[in-house]
Formats: structure tokens, C-alpha cells, sequence
């Protein structure tokens, strides 16, 4: 099964990016119009997270964020035949700020949320930095399309290490200067050992993984803001957050990144996954330790 996929992908990423970009217009209407993938999952977190907004213009939202996440798709599978100038002329970024870090001999970690495209942003890092670029995944049941996927994110240097595995498999990168990527914006497995806050308008949980990590190790952290300038190109701008995480108080560098992510989504709302069940737990009464946010929680409590 793999060797199909790999043969159709391979052949379907030959065709130039006007074309393949028809193809995701057709896809579009199918998955929009006809099957309506996800719509309502979609649609209940436009509504939760700009009740503002008129019910037209959050429908205009909803089918640019189709057409960017199909977009997103068909450019994934490019990568297959895209060569290193190919992505180099799409997508952009202010690196030069890691050149300071490099220099001090230490890892960092860049905390990024689920805006497109970011398939293709840690290729162009790679070839960007002195960095090995490490990237935190949640492997699919799929073995052939894992296999499939695993290639072409690993094809220009990048390591991808297994959620489920990673402080067993990042020991192994421990004497090498190592720039370690983390999509921050996961809804977690466990709401009661999560950092809760307002977001969006509504409280949310996030993982306490990247920035425990980042304080244990006193990693320096960027955040990145990717935006997509017109299609199939995109820019990253890049923000050291802090170069000593350490002296941060717990939750304050968590906060930080939501802030961070919560302005670029009301930026560019479109290109954010709004498929995904980011809302899917409940602020309970027995997590009011757990909140970080400088708002008043929902338990009437405040941590700062």
C-alpha cells in the first residue's frame, strides 16, 4: 500500500502549483458543499470564539479556512518533488534572530500554533539554521500513509520525534545543539493537570509540557506567527519570548504563547485549524489552581 500512495502522490506533486491549486478548488467544493467535513465542529468554535461577528461573516470565515486547510493539503504532498529553492522563494522569515542564540551554544524551543502552513515552515527553518531541527508529532494509525508522511517531513533534515516517546527518544539529541518544535495549541489529554485561562473568549486548557520543559532546561523560547501572504506563500515572523524561562513564574510563559497565538488568530482567523475540538473540556471548580489567566476565572479566582 505504501509503494501506491508514494507512486500517486509522487506523480500528482509533478504538476505545477496552478494546477494542483485547481484541484484543491474542486476539493473544496466537495468537502465544503458536499460532504461537509467537520462543519459542525467548525462553525460552533467560530461562534464560541467571535460571538461579535454577524453569522455571514463568520460563514466567510469558515470557507477560507476550508479552502486554506485544502491548500495546505495539496502543498504537503508537493513536498514529495519540491526542491529547496521551490520553498525557499514561498516561504520567508526573519531568522536572522536565531543567529544570537546559535552563537551562545544553547537548544531553544519554538512554540507555534496550528496556522498554515506548517508542513512546510520547518523545511525552510532547516535549511535556515546551523539547528537540528527536531519537531514533537502524533504518529497516524495509517502505518502506510505514517510512513508516507514521515518521509516527506524528515526529507530536508528535520527529526520527528513521537509524542508518546519523546523524553525517551530527545535524549539522544542531548549533545547537539538542537532547535526542538512544539505546535502548542493541543487540546491536552489531561484537563485536570492542564493550565487553564481565558482564549477566545472562553476558558481553555493548555498543555503544561513545552513550557515545563522549556524552565526545567532553561531552553531559550521563540514563538512564530505564520501568515499567509497570498496563496501558496507565507511568512514567519519570529519573537524570542525568553531567553531565561527559568526566572519565569509557573503558567507566565504559557500565558504569554496564548496571548501570543490569540493575536495572531483574530489577525488572519482564517488560516487557523478550526477543525480541530480545541473546546472539548469543561472548567471545573477543582481546577482553579490551575488557572493562569489574568482575567477573573470562571471560579471567580485570580493567580495574578
Amino acid at each position: 500500500m505504501y509503494y501506491i500512495l508514494y507512486a500517486f502522490f509522487y506523480l500528482v506533486s509533478l504538476l505545477p502549483m496552478r494546477i494542483l491549486y485547481i484541484f484543491s478548488d474542486l476539493m473544496f467544493f466537495v468537502v465544503y458543499h458536499c460532504i461537509g467535513y467537520r462543519k459542525k465542529v467548525v462553525f460552533k468554535n467560530l461562534e464560541k470564539a467571535f460571538p461579535e461577528k454577524s453569522g455571514a461573516e463568520r460563514a466567510g470565515i469558515a470557507k477560507q479556512f476550508y479552502r486554506n486547510m485544502i491548500d495546505s493539503f495539496i502543498e504537503t504532498f508537493k513536498l514529495l518533488s519540491a526542491s529547496p529553492r521551490f520553498l525557499l522563494r514561498r516561504v520567508t522569515a526573519n531568522w536572522e534572530i536565531l543567529e544570537p542564540l546559535q552563537k551562545s551554544g544553547k537548544s531553544c524551543q519554538l512554540h507555534l500554533g496550528h496556522t498554515f502552513n506548517w508542513e512546510w515552515g520547518h523545511h525552510v527553518l532547516q535549511m535556515n539554521t546551523i539547528y537540528q531541527v527536531l519537531v514533537v508529532y502524533g504518529p497516524l494509525s495509517s502505518k502506510a500513509f505514517e510512513r508516507l508522511l514521515l518521509g516527506i517531513r524528515t526529507k530536508f533534515g528535520s527529526k520527528f520525534i513521537p509524542a508518546s516517546d519523546m523524553k525517551h527518544s530527545i535524549a539522544q539529541y542531548a549533545d547537539t545543539q538542537y532547535l526542538l518544535g512544539l505546535v502548542a495549541d493541543q487540546s491536552p489529554g489531561k484537563p485536570q493537570q492542564a493550565y487553564w485561562l481565558n482564549f477566545l473568549n472562553q476558558p481553555t486548557a493548555f498543555i503544561p509540557g513545552p513550557e515545563k520543559a522549556a524552565r526545567n532546561l532553561n531552553l531559550p523560547v521563540l514563538f512564530a506567527a505564520i501568515s499567509k501572504t497570498r496563496r501558496g506563500y507565507y511568512h514567519a515572523e519570529l519573537t524570542i519570548a525568553s531567553e531565561q524561562p527559568a526566572m519565569l513564574k509557573p503558567g507566565e510563559l504559557t500565558l504569554m504563547y496564548a496571548r501570543f497565538l490569540e493575536d495572531i488568530i483574530r489577525k488572519q482567523p482564517e488560516n487557523w485549524l478550526w477543525s480541530h475540538r480545541r473546546w472539548k473540556h469543561t472548567c471545573k471548580p477543582e481546577y482553579a489552581e490551575q488557572w493562569i489567566g489574568e482575567e477573573q476565572s470562571a471560579m471567580g479566582v485570580y493567580q495574578y
